[in-house]
């Protein structure tokens, strides 16, 4: 009876033990923009800095999807949110740092040896910048406003690299040409990513909520000039979007300048 009952609790609590595993479908998407971040860096690797940039933008949108399909599904889990973070540094935070060192930076070892040490520190300050921001972000998910990400996001700063590469390659203009920019724009967009300034994050943006229909018509005049010329608008787009955040902490700073000079007289 003794080794009956021992039989028959072993069995009722392996029927009560969570099933391992992880939820296929968001995990696929996230896979995916894995997959096209490291096809952007193979791209660039072969000289293909085209296609290496539209690669990253694919990923930024798959990066898009996976976080609304687990929500639409019901799947998240810790394990999704950590592999979605482990993606972006790769497609966020690697990707766009080699892209830019093979496509201008790599050419300034050809003034000197010194000279060229400083473009890969570049590379690497934007990766290390990259990681620091996805911990950061990790960290204090649930301890600020979900309205405003703190620091330039990862996918908008990867944007503004690649699409800054895109749009000169598409204008014919060699990376070897423009070494000091590619440096400056390196460093720059990492060192936003770990600043503490606020940027807008959209999340406050249902999906399912009605909206004007002047919105929709923003929506189809936004396509339409991405159709146009996407290198130029893209980059255009994300550039604007980086500019946002200094210059509203410049506004708060103004303002709160005017609010004690008002309360001193």
């Amino acid at each position: 009876m003794t080794e009956n009952n021992e039989s028959i609790n072993k069995s009722t609590n392996n029927s009560k033990s969570p099933r391992k595993g992880v939820y296929l479908l968001p995990n696929l998407v996230t896979t995916a923009a894995l997959f096209s971040g490291f096809y952007g860096i193979l791209a660039g690797v072969n000289g293909q800095f085209e296609n290496a940039a539209i690669a990253v933008f694919v990923a930024m949108i798959l990066d898009g999807l996976d976080g609304r399909v687990a929500r639409w599904t019901n799947t998240q889990s810790e394990f999704g949110e950590q592999y979605d973070s482990l993606s972006d540094l790769v497609s966020f935070g690697l990707a766009p740092a080699l892209i830019m060192y093979l496509w201008a930076l790599v050419h300034m070892r050809e003034v000197s040896v010194s000279w060229g040490k400083f473009g890969w520190m570049a590379a690497f300050i934007y990766v290390a910048c990259a990681a620091l921001r996805l911990a950061r972000f990790n960290v204090q998910i649930e301890d600020v406003d979900k309205k405003y990400f703190i620091g330039l996001p990862s996918p908008a700063s990867a944007g503004i690299m690649v699409g800054m590469i895109w749009m000169l390659n598409d204008l014919d203009v060699a990376g070897k040409a423009i070494q000091i920019p590619a440096l400056i724009m390196t460093v720059a967009a990492g060192l936003l990513m770990v600043s503490n300034v606020k940027y807008h994050s959209f999340k406050d943006f249902d999906a399912k909520s009605k909206v004007p229909h002047l919105t929709i018509l923003g929506i189809v005049l936004a396509f339409a000039f991405i159709q146009v010329d996407p290198p130029k608008v893209l980059f255009s787009m994300f550039f604007i979007y980086a500019m946002s955040g200094p210059l509203n902490c410049l506004r708060d700073i103004r303002k709160a300048k005017k609010k004690n000079t008002s309360a001193e007289k």
